[in-house]
C-alpha cells in the first residue's frame, strides 16, 4: 500500500512573527492552544498528515481506538463525565461514517464533542475518489454545525469556532472536515484566530418580565412540579436547582438524562418520570396545576400521548434552545436563557412574589407522599432460579457509592441502572437517552475514565450491547484505563423480548442471543475478557455478587469484566405502554387493586 507524498511537510519556518506550519500541524497546535489534553481516534490515508505532528505533541494524548464509533462514544463519555468538550478523529469515507452514530447520539443528548475528519484532495471531491464521502452533507442534520476546510489558513479559525459552538448555547457535536491538500499546505499560523459566526448568538440572559411571571405562577400554584431535564446538567446548574427547589418546596422529577441533577436522597425528589418512571413522578406531572420545565423537552417517553399530558397544568418552559419551547407542549410562560442564570433570577423573583405568602401545598404533598408509600420502587424474584438483575445493579451502586461514574448501554439494564442506583451528583450517570444507541456503554465508560481518572467508572451493559463495542477493552488494557464492566447477561435482547412478551403474545422473534432455548450462552465472556487481558469473572448466585463487585473495586491494574447470569424473564416495571396517556397509571391504580410496581 502506498500513500501520495505530494507536498510532504517540511520543518516550520518563520514569516515575520507568525510561524509557518502545515495545515496538519495547525490542527494539532490549535488543539493544544484550546487546552485539549486527550483525543480518541483511528488513522487512515486522508487524515494521515495530522497523525504525523500529533505523534510529537507533548500536550495532547491520543488514544487509539479499535473502531471509530468507539472514538465518538469515548468523546461523549469524556464530555459527559467532565463537562469538557470531547474530541474524536477519523479518516475519510468509512472512517468518518463510522462516527455518524456517535454524532447523532451526541446531538440528541446535547453532548459537546468536536469530530475532526480527513477528506480527499479538494481536486478529487465529487469524483467518487477512493474513500470519499460527503461527511459534511451526511452530518448536517445531526450537528450544530459542520465545517468543510479546503484552505490551510482557515484551519485555526474553523477548529476554534467548532469548540465555541460545541460548548456554548445548547451544547452539541460539531464536525470539522479537512481536505488532504489543506492538511499538507504551508501557511502562517495566526493565533488567536478571528471567529466569525454570523447569526450565532445564544441567548443567556432571560427576559425579566418572563421571570416575574414564572415566579408569580410558582407562588400561587397548589400542585407545582419542577420537571428537570438534562439541560440542568449541561448548564452546570445543579446547585442553583437545589436552591430553588428548597426555596419553593416544590416536588422534583428528574428525567432519564437528568439523573443526578437533583439528589435522590432529597425528600423533594419523586424520581424519574415517563414510560418506566416511578408512580409518584408520573402522576405528579399528570395531575399538576403547574409544570416548571427546566432544560427538558417533553419527549414522548415522558409525556406518553402528548395531547393528553397534564391537562390541567400551566407550563413554564425554560431552555437555552428557543426551538424546544412550545415544540411539543405550548408554554404559558416561555423563557429562553442559560439555566444557571435563570434559576438564580427565578429564586430571587420567587422571594419577592411570596412576600405576602404563597399557596398552600400541604394537600399536594400529602397526596404525593401517599403515592410514595403505596408504590415504592421494587421487584419480584425470578421463578427460574436465576439471579434478579435489579438486585445485581442495586448492589453495584450500594457497594461503589455516589462518587463513581455509571455508564449504561441501552435496554432493560439501562432502565434498571437509572432506577436502582442512587445518584447524588451530576455527571455520575451517562447513557444514550435520545438515540438509544446500543454499544454506547463500554467506550463511553472508557472516555469517562480518561476524563476522571480518580473516579471508579462502571459500564453497566447488556450482553447484546456489549457485543457491539467490546473491542474497546483492548484500548483500555493497552492504555491503562481500568474500567469495570458489569454484563447483565440474560442471553437475549431483553427490552425487545419484554415488548414481545407484552404485546406480541410471547412470540420471541430473533431476540434470543444464545442457542436453542437460551440456556447456551455464546460467547464465553470470561474467556473473552481474559483474551483481552482483563480480569474476567462469572457470577450465577446472589450470595456471590458482593464478593465479585468488591474484587472488581479492588482491582485497578486492568479492566474487570463480570458476567452476571440473570433471568430473561425479569421485566422493567412500572411501564406505561407507548402512545397512551399517563392517566393510564391512575386508571390502572383505580381499577386494578393489584396494580403495583410489578404491573
Amino acid at each position: 500500500m502506498s500513500f501520495d507524498t505530494a507536498a510532504v511537510p517540511r520543518p516550520p519556518a518563520r514569516s515575520g512573527s507568525a510561524p509557518i506550519l502545515t495545515g496538519a500541524q495547525a490542527v494539532v497546535r490549535s488543539l493544544e492552544l484550546l487546552g485539549v489534553t486527550d483525543v480518541f481516534g483511528l488513522p487512515g490515508g486522508a487524515i494521515l498528515p495530522v497523525y504525523d505532528p500529533l505523534m510529537d505533541s507533548t500536550e495532547v494524548r491520543h488514544i487509539l481506538v479499535r473502531h471509530e464509533q468507539g472514538a465518538g462514544h469515548a468523546a461523549e463519555g469524556y464530555a459527559s463525565a467532565s463537562g469538557r468538550t470531547g474530541v474524536a478523529i477519523a479518516t475519510s469515507g468509512p472512517g468518518a461514517t463510522n462516527l455518524v452514530t456517535a454524532i447523532a447520539d451526541a446531538y440528541m443528548d446535547s453532548v459537546p464533542i468536536v469530530c475532526i475528519t480527513g477528506q480527499v484532495f479538494s481536486t478529487l471531491m465529487g469524483t467518487d475518489a477512493f474513500q470519499e464521502a460527503d461527511i459534511v452533507g451526511i452530518t448536517m442534520p445531526i450537528t450544530k454545525h459542520s465545517f468543510l476546510v479546503k484552505d490551510a489558513a482557515e484551519i485555526p479559525g474553523a477548529i476554534a469556532a467548532a469548540f465555541e459552538i460545541a460548548s456554548t448555547g445548547r451544547t452539541g457535536p460539531v464536525l470539522v472536515d479537512v481536505t488532504k491538500d489543506a492538511q499538507q499546505a504551508e501557511v502562517p499560523f495566526i493565533w488567536p484566530p478571528k471567529i466569525d459566526l454570523p447569526g450565532y448568538r445564544p441567548v443567556t440572559k432571560a427576559h425579566g418580565k418572563q421571570i416575574q411571571a414564572a415566579a408569580q405562577l410558582l407562588a400561587t400554584a397548589r400542585r407545582p412540579v419542577l420537571y428537570v431535564g438534562g439541560g440542568v446538567i449541561r448548564a452546570r446548574a445543579s446547585a442553583e436547582l437545589l436552591r430553588l427547589a428548597e426555596t419553593t418546596g416544590a416536588p422534583v422529577v428528574t428525567t432519564l438524562m437528568a439523573r443526578g441533577a437533583f439528589p435522590d436522597s432529597h425528600p423533594q425528589q419523586l424520581g424519574m418520570p415517563g414510560m418506566h418512571g416511578t408512580v409518584p413522578a408520573v402522576l405528579a406531572l399528570q395531575e399538576a396545576d403547574l409544570i416548571v420545565a427546566l432544560g427538558a423537552r417533553f419527549d414522548d417517553r415522558v409525556t406518553g400521548n402528548a395531547t393528553l399530558f397534564a391537562p390541567k397544568a400551566q407550563v413554564v418552559h425554560v431552555d437555552i434552545d428557543p426551538a424546544e419551547i412550545s415544540k411539543i407542549r405550548t408554554a404559558d410562560v416561555p423563557i429562553v436563557g442559560d439555566l444557571r442564570e435563570v434559576l438564580v433570577d427565578l429564586d430571587a423573583a420567587y422571594a419577592g412574589a411570596t412576600e405576602g405568602g404563597s399557596a398552600d401545598t400541604t394537600e399536594w404533598w400529602s397526596y404525593l407522599d401517599g403515592l410514595r408509600d403505596e408504590f415504592p420502587l421494587g421487584y419480584t424474584q425470578p421463578t427460574d432460579g436465576l439471579m434478579s438483575p435489579q438486585y445485581v445493579i442495586s448492589r453495584i451502586g450500594e457497594l461503589t457509592g455516589p462518587e463513581a461514574v455509571y455508564a449504561a448501554g441501552v435496554g432493560q439494564h439501562q432502565m434498571w441502572a437509572a432506577q436502582f442506583i442512587k445518584y447524588e451528583r451530576p455527571n455520575a450517570w451517562l447513557n444514550s437517552g435520545g438515540a438509544g444507541t446500543m454499544g454506547y456503554s463500554v467506550p463511553a465508560a472508557m472516555g469517562a475514565k480518561v476524563a476522571e481518572p480518580d473516579r471508579t467508572v462502571w459500564a453497566i451493559d447488556g450482553d447484546g450491547c456489549f457485543q457491539m463495542t467490546n473491542q474497546e477493552l483492548a484500548t483500555c488494557v493497552i492504555n491503562n484505563i481500568p474500567i469495570k464492566v458489569a454484563i447483565i447477561n440474560n442471553s437475549s435482547l431483553g427490552m425487545v423480548r419484554q415488548w414481545q412478551t407484552l404485546f406480541y403474545d410471547g412470540r420471541y422473534s430473533n431476540t434470543n442471543l444464545g442457542a436453542g432455548d437460551g440456556t447456551v450462552r455464546v460467547p464465553d465472556f470470561v474467556k473473552l475478557a481474559e483474551a483481552y487481558g482483563c480480569l474476567g469473572l462469572r457470577v450465577e448466585k446472589e450470595e456471590d455478587v458482593d464478593a465479585a463487585i468488591q474484587l472488581a473495586l479492588a482491582t485497578n491494574d486492568r479492566p474487570v469484566v463480570i458476567d452476571f447470569i440473570v433471568s430473561a424473564d425479569a421485566m422493567v416495571w412500572p411501564m406505561v405502554p407507548q402512545g397512551v396517556s399517563n392517566s393510564y397509571v391512575q386508571y390502572a391504580r383505580d381499577h386494578a387493586p393489584s396494580f403495583d410496581q410489578e404491573g
